[in-house]
């Protein structure tokens, strides 16, 4: 198991309640968006856990030699995140159309 995939599988479990939740209303927000609020409050904190993880996962690297290296690992983990949630880019950006 590669580093990211075990960061994100540790993540995942320490925060399970949370993402199931999340899982719930990411799906009714991808089929009408009618949750957005919902959306917004909840996306906001799994994305600060994310985040978090991802310095977890990169602290250190940044610096010299390894930077292109941390770069490709935080590019990877978010493509797993991106995997079980293709719209969490989206939390925090508001449309006008939200009520």
């Amino acid at each position: 198991m590669t580093k990211h995939d075990r960061f994100y599988q540790l993540m995942s479990e320490k925060h399970a309640d949370i993402f199931a939740e999340f899982d719930k209303i990411h799906s009714i927000f991808a089929e009408d968006g009618s949750n957005a609020t919902d959306f917004h409050t909840v996306g906001q904190q799994v994305v600060d856990i994310i985040r978090s993880w991802e310095r977890r996962l990169c602290s250190g690297m940044e610096r010299g030699q390894h930077a292109q290296y941390s770069q490709r690992l935080a590019e990877k983990f978010w493509s797993k995140v991106t995997e079980r949630y293709p719209l969490i880019a989206q939390v925090g950006v508001r449309t006008r159309f939200e009520s």
